[in-house]
């Protein structure tokens, strides 16, 4: 496959990934009240939800500062796999690197556009769409929609646990969206299957710093023989 080819089955496969996080965002945004559940089994349901942080309802980064964050790494992991397509780097690779971008890409969707174009959602009514501007936030500010809800295991603790005796115990207990199982699955998918790519990534960064480490050597041996030099001439 060509370069060229490999560029626009990357591009295609990530617009892809971000037409399905949005149109499941937008069903469960404008169809469900805030907080409403609908059981698809005992283990599994679409749970609505809203966050202003980080993957998984994780907040405790400001929210200008976590969109800037994010729109800065998907640049950085679109330039790196620019970089990969041009020197021929398996397909495998470009296509869990295109996932995590794409997975990265859609929370920011969310971020920047949400809060200016949908009211704010609410436990009594379903929001809707507004005109541009007129939404429930700024730019930048816009609540991340989740809805998968995996509680595989609900029980009690024993009452003679200390501190959470007695209390609701729930394993796998987060609400999280399609954008974080794309970047979850592509980073478990590239330790697993793209180690030879990743560890090209750490001997290049040691080859950079032993290259400057060098460099750092030779220039301090000039300072020397310079000094020794102007000593020998007084």
């Amino acid at each position: 496959m060509t370069k060229k080819k490999t560029a626009w089955l990357a591009l295609l496969f990530i617009v892809v990934l971000l037409v399905i996080d949005q149109v499941i965002k937008i069903a469960v945004k404008t169809n469900m009240h805030l907080y409403e559940s609908i059981w698809i089994t005992d283990w599994f349901q679409i749970h609505f939800i809203e966050n202003n942080g980080m993957a998984f309802g994780l907040s405790f980064i400001n929210k200008y500062v976590l969109t800037i964050f994010r729109i800065v790494a998907v640049t950085l992991i679109g330039i790196y796999l620019h970089r990969q397509i041009q020197q021929g780097a398996r397909t495998i690779y470009i296509v869990l690197l295109s996932l995590l971008l794409a997975g990265a890409a859609g929370n920011i969707i969310d971020c920047m556009f949400y809060g200016e174009i949908f009211t704010a959602s609410s436990p009594f009514y379903v929001s809707y769409l507004v005109p541009f501007g007129q939404g429930y936030s700024g730019f930048l500010t816009g609540k991340v929609v989740d809805m998968f809800y995996f509680p595989l295991i609900v029980t009690t603790w024993p009452d003679w646990m200390p501190f959470w005796g007695g209390d609701e115990f729930i394993f796998f207990s987060p609400v999280f969206n399609f954008a974080d199982a794309c970047v979850s699955v592509s980073v478990v998918a590239l330790f697993l299957f793209c180690r030879p790519e990743l560890a090209t990534l750490s001997v290049s960064n040691d080859e950079e710093s032993s290259e400057e480490a060098v460099l750092n050597e030779k220039s301090s041996e000039k300072e020397v023989l310079n000094e020794e030099s102007t000593e020998d001439e007084t």
